[in-house]
């Protein structure tokens, strides 16, 4: 008989309880494949709406609809068995209303068996955090960097070079905090001030290049693996897998050419 004990998720108050403590990690995912593979390292899975760029060749995230959220979502659920997964909701699923919000979260969770949702935007966004999380909707929030706002920002710029912005973005992450947010995305952000809010608010933040100092940190798995030929500038690159996809296409195509397939029986039989 086994005693082996089930694997369980990590849920949005073992994230919440991490403020100040062991750094959270994090990637993004949009397929079953390298979910199964980050699942093992990973506190949380952040399913993006980056996908629209990463996976289907978007210019920005602003394109992305929400079925395509789902569809990927499905996929990281179903190839994990540890991680908490946070669905991104797409430009356009939330902003209109409260209640909009709630629908679109709604169906977000319950189509992909995800554990929570995240959503961009500060102050103006509280309103509606607080509404999803009063009806059991768990929210990861987004400030500085907010590429579903690009377009308004003038493209995507480092937040917080100008001192005198500094209290609109501590606003914003009171907010949200006060909302009842259960983490804070800080995205893009200058150090000193990404710094200081993860000081001034009692829900762990997640830096992706903003301050080492942030409660956990998050990258795009495709940039930190090498696929991306233009990653930002503060991504370390840890694999140089474009590379080696290339040279092993190479390797194939040249096989096929000289109908060689050395110590391989290339048949069902």
């Amino acid at each position: 008989m086994s005693t082996q004990k089930p694997i369980r998720r990590i849920t949005v108050p073992q994230i919440a309880a991490r403020k100040g403590g062991a750094p959270i990690i994090s990637l993004t995912s949009y397929h079953a494949h390298t979910a199964a593979i980050v699942d093992r390292y990973a506190d949380f899975i952040l399913v993006g709406d980056s996908l629209g760029m990463v996976m289907h060749g978007m210019e920005s995230t602003v394109g992305v609809p929400l079925d395509l959220m789902i569809m990927h979502g499905r996929a990281v659920v179903r190839g994990t068995r540890r991680a908490l997964i946070v669905v991104d909701m797409p430009f356009g699923s939330y902003e209109e209303s409260p209640n909009m919000a709630f629908r679109n979260a709604a169906r977000i969770m319950k189509e992909t068996g995800c554990g929570a949702v995240k959503l961009e935007g500060g102050k103006r966004m509280a309103e509606t955090i607080r509404f999803l999380t009063e009806r059991g909707i768990p929210v990861m929030a987004h400030i500085g960097l907010t590429p579903q706002s690009s377009h308004v920002m003038g493209g995507f710029k480092t937040q917080g070079r100008d001192e005198d912005s500094w209290p609109a973005h501590e606003e914003d992450a009171r907010a949200v905090a006060q909302a009842g947010a259960f983490s804070l995305v800080l995205e893009g952000m200058v150090e000193p001030l990404a710094a200081r809010i993860t000081r001034q608010i009692d829900i762990p933040t997640i830096g992706i290049g903003a301050s080492a100092d942030c409660d956990g940190q998050i990258l795009v798995l495709e940039d930190m693996l090498g696929l991306n030929p233009t990653p930002p500038k503060f991504v370390k690159v840890y694999g140089a897998l474009g590379e080696m996809i290339e040279q092993a296409v190479s390797d194939y195509a040249d096989e096929v050419k000289s109908r060689s397939f050395p110590g391989k029986d290339h048949t069902y039989s």
